[in-house]
């Protein structure tokens, strides 16, 4: 039997604190570090949420970058967005409440972007991987058992698919289901084979 090959080891950092995005990393089972990117994530004047959440992506990953000489570093950014308006996360009951009552039916498209910095050379690889969802018809009763469920406020549009979220929706298109919480893994790990770290080696 050949013996197996290894990939060079590079040091791998997620440039994100994140518990969903750490969570989806984990995955992967490679060793990696966790830095807080120091980047304003407020939207630019007549900016699409496709192009805040691509740029907001590459701009963490070279903000966490400039502090690690030789590492790879990932970052990641999503907007929720529903008919071009970007939907932010809601931070309260309240607002969240509001939130998913005006997402009712309607379908958005969650647009996740990821960017893969090699610090040594500067280079970056990006990419945006869109999930379009439609959301069920959802009763007052609905939303409020499951705001009470899962309090999901640091989460766009107050929507936590990985756990009791998935059932507010009816369909869930995407070429990557774990870009819809956060971290699109299909992506990343074409970008990390490409810089000679295989998941699978």
């Amino acid at each position: 039997m050949p013996e197996k090959t290894t990939t060079k080891a590079r040091s791998l950092v997620l440039g994100s604190t994140s518990r969903y995005r750490r969570e989806l990393l984990e995955r992967l089972g490679l060793p990696f570090e966790i830095a807080a990117p120091d980047v304003d994530e407020t939207a630019l004047a007549g900016e699409a949420p496709a192009a805040t959440a691509l740029r907001l992506s590459e701009a963490k990953a070279r903000a966490v970058a400039a502090r690690y000489a030789e590492a790879l570093v990932i970052g990641s950014d999503q907007v929720a967005d529903c008919g071009g308006r970007a939907v932010s996360k809601p931070g309260n009951h309240e607002r969240a409440f509001a939130e998913l009552r005006a997402l009712s039916g309607r379908t958005v498209v969650f647009h996740t972007g990821v960017a893969l910095v090699d610090a040594a050379s500067g280079r970056c690889q990006k990419a945006l991987v869109d999930v379009e969802s439609t959301f069920r018809t959802l009763s007052d009763a609905e939303i409020a058992h499951y705001l009470d469920r899962e309090a999901p406020y640091d989460c766009a549009g107050g929507v936590k698919s990985e756990a009791l979220g998935i059932v507010l929706f009816e369909r869930i298109a995407s070429d990557d289901p774990s870009a819809l919480v956060g971290l699109p893994l299909i992506a990343l790990a074409r970008m990390l084979r490409a810089e000679g770290v295989d998941p699978l080696l």
